[in-house]
């Protein structure tokens, strides 16, 4: 009982402070949209009902049925969110693998980091719209493609954080280990990889949504009609007559980026607090 007491007194203020900000963003928007309609201004866009709905419209688009004698929209854009979660978390498995294991070898070679740190920049330069066609024609392998598209946009960061974090190590820790004849593979993991996992979870954080963004873009051009990048293509084609169940889409796809976010700084605490350096 007195784990979950302390548990509840340390989660109460989140959650408090959680429902706050939400109940702010609502009344922000809200505020918006009833000065621009009071006043009629049309700048960055004119606000009405269709390219602004009311939350509570937008809410209770999904507890009504997404088509005569549907199903009730939640439940279809949680079977969709299920099948998105499924490509953005192998692609993000995969990517942060690689992007680790690129990180390892390159803290061991500088000769490798000249070589291949500026193609490995260079690829997130070129827009993920114009990769996604070519992965998906080239592997032609259904959600798997989508896969390794969410895992493109997943190694980048882990790669450069990682190899940030890696070289972070203590020279003078490194210097003893060294003395006492130490392995390449016994500095790695006893030195190098502790003192960068601030850095590499720091990079999971930002793919995690990166992985969410890559699997629906990776979506649109699959032709794949079961996730999130199909519902969106499909609601998009209605929104001059139902607009909010467009906005609903956005509001769950939001909704699985921050639950990746949010496994992420869980996975962050229970691995960080067991680190080397936090044990005393």
């Amino acid at each position: 009982m007195n784990a979950v007491a302390r548990f509840s007194r340390r989660a109460a203020p989140r959650v408090a402070t959680t429902i706050l900000v939400l109940l702010a963003i609502w009344g922000l928007w809200e505020l918006y949209r009833y000065i621009w309609v009071q006043t009629g201004w049309t700048w960055p866009f004119p606000v009405n009902a269709s390219t602004l709905p009311h939350v509570h419209v937008i809410v209770k688009a999904l507890f009504e049925p997404s088509r005569t004698d549907g199903p009730l929209l939640i439940t279809v854009l949680w079977h969709s969110a299920v099948f998105t979660a499924k490509e953005a978390m192998t692609g993000f498995l995969i990517g942060g693998v690689v992007g680790f294991a690129l990180a390892v070898g390159l803290v061991h070679s500088r000769l490798a980091q000249r070589a291949l740190l500026p193609y490995i920049v260079a690829s997130q330069t070129i827009p993920i719209l114009a990769v996604a066609p070519m992965v998906v024609v080239w592997l032609k392998a259904g959600w798997q493609s989508v896969a390794v598209i969410a895992a493109y946009l997943t190694f980048f960061p882990v790669t450069i954080n990682t190899l940030r974090g890696l070289q972070s190590a203590d020279p003078a820790a490194h210097e003893l280990l060294r003395s006492y004849a130490a392995t390449p593979w016994q500095v790695l993991w006893r030195l190098r990889v502790p003192a960068s996992l601030p850095y590499v979870f720091t990079a999971l954080k930002v793919s995690a949504t990166a992985s969410v963004v890559g699997a629906i873009i990776g979506e649109l051009p699959s032709s794949i009609q079961n996730g999130l990048g199909g519902a969106i293509l499909n609601f998009n084609q209605y929104y001059s007559l139902v607009p909010q169940n467009l906005w609903a889409t956005n509001l769950i796809a939001a909704a699985l980026g921050i639950a990746f976010f949010l496994l992420v700084v869980l996975a962050e605490k229970l691995v960080v607090r067991r680190a080397p350096e936090h044990v005393v």
